[in-house]
């Protein structure tokens, strides 16, 4: 497979906000006739969740988009391991929500992530409950449901978006689906990839150096965090020299890593 323009590629400014963040989204990035499809074979398909990705070819032409494949490529090389995929769907008037939760065990990889992208094929508003996601939770690793008895954390945010819309998170990140208030039927396809290289340098790191980059960096605070929060900034810090591959940039508190000799 050919590697993708660098046009297509996140960007470092992109970078930068899922490395703070756990996610960075491509607002409506899918042409609408594309996901009128995806809607219609989401809406008759009858077989095993698991399955929808291999039996259904226009939820792949999604993921061959050259602006998807580039962020794809970006987070975890252009040859990914398929880890798993499903479909998720709330009802109309579906008043359950998940807790929270962190997808699969504790990842003993120091810095190397996978990568999940969730696909909203159609508009997904505040009341329809999109996937409910915490900000900069993915630096702080949890076994899956050990986190279950939080709830409604301070920086929260509903991935509310119009159709046509992937968004790619650390497989770390916490999350939970929300209840569905509308009467429409809500769907959202999921997509798990692993790396099968070093995630080193994939991006467009043109703009590594601007200003804006290493403010988006440095001040990514999440008001949730309280007094652990500069060892998250450390944390946050090592991910960025990993992504980049750069063992020498430094993003640390006051500059902490150069301070220490690391």
């Amino acid at each position: 497979m050919a590697n993708s323009a660098s046009s297509d590629l996140l960007n470092a400014h992109q970078m930068a906000e899922f490395v703070s963040r756990g996610y960075v989204a491509l607002p409506a990035v899918v042409p609408d006739a594309l996901n009128q499809l995806v809607h219609q074979d989401l809406r008759t398909y009858q077989g095993p969740s698991g399955q929808f990705w291999f039996q259904t070819e226009h939820i792949q032409s999604v993921f061959n988009l050259p602006r998807v494949k580039g962020a794809i490529e970006s987070l975890v090389g252009k040859d990914p391991v398929y880890d798993h995929s499903a479909i998720h769907v709330a009802g109309p008037g579906h008043r359950r929500a998940q807790t929270y939760h962190q997808d699969s065990i504790i990842d003993t990889r120091p810095l190397a992530f996978d990568v999940q992208a969730f696909y909203f094929c159609h508009d997904t508003p505040y009341e329809m409950g999109p996937t409910l996601v915490l900000p900069g939770s993915h630096l702080r690793k949890a076994n899956t449901a050990s986190i279950s008895r939080y709830k409604n954390v301070l920086g929260q945010v509903r991935l509310a978006c119009d159709r046509g819309t992937v968004v790619f998170m650390h497989h770390g990140i916490w999350h939970c689906a929300q209840p569905n208030a509308t009467d429409t039927l809500r769907y959202m396809f999921k997509l798990r990839l692993r790396p099968s290289v070093p995630q080193r340098g994939l991006f467009n790191t043109a703009e590594v150096d601007d200003p804006e980059v290493k403010k988006t960096l440095y001040q990514a605070y999440q008001p949730w965090q309280g007094n652990e929060a500069r060892l998250d900034h450390m944390n946050r810090a090592k991910l960025w020299r990993y992504v980049v591959g750069d063992d020498t940039v430094d993003v640390s508190f006051e500059g902490a890593f150069t301070r220490m000799g690391l």
